[in-house]
């Protein structure tokens, strides 16, 4: 079985409190009541024929449903999630509006089991936080960026 790689852009900003994150929750109903660990970088999965970097910035175009900003883009490494997924991130600061996002959605079957397929945001919200909050609303593996974008950064909020 082939590994799943996913990659994805991690957007800050600098605010006069601190540097905050945009992060996006996560769609569909397995999401929907959850918000602790129920966040995500803008990402998603790539095949051979794309560059995880290339990927990074089509996903978040896709998954935001905006244009990702232009650099500098800064490597924060991977990581490899709970489910075995390797993640590949890059942040790059820039700002945004949340309410101008139009999330790409995705198709699945729903209520599994029942052959209706429903469509479903690839994200319902996205947001900023700072560090400290992002770190309670990521997923468990992806907390390691905010610590290398911190160190980046050269601030101790990670």
């Amino acid at each position: 079985m082939k590994e799943k790689r996913s990659a994805g852009l991690l957007l800050f900003r600098e605010t006069g409190e601190g540097p905050q994150v945009l992060l996006g929750h996560m769609g569909g109903p397995f999401w929907a009541r959850k918000d602790a660990a129920a966040w995500s970088v803008p990402k998603g999965e790539y095949g051979p024929e794309e560059t995880a970097f290339d990927a990074a910035r089509r996903e978040f175009g896709e998954e935001v449903g905006l244009p990702p900003p232009e650099g500098p883009y800064i490597p924060l490494g991977e990581t490899r999630q709970a489910a075995g997924k390797t993640v590949t991130v890059w942040a790059v600061a820039g700002d945004l509006d949340p309410a101008d996002a139009v999330p790409g959605t995705f198709t699945m079957e729903w209520p599994r089991g029942s052959g209706r397929t429903r469509e479903f945001p690839e994200l319902d919200r996205v947001a900023w936080f700072t560090p400290a909050e992002g770190r309670r609303a990521l997923v468990a593996a992806q907390t390691v960026f905010l610590d290398r974008l911190a160190a980046h950064l050269g601030s101790d909020d990670g």
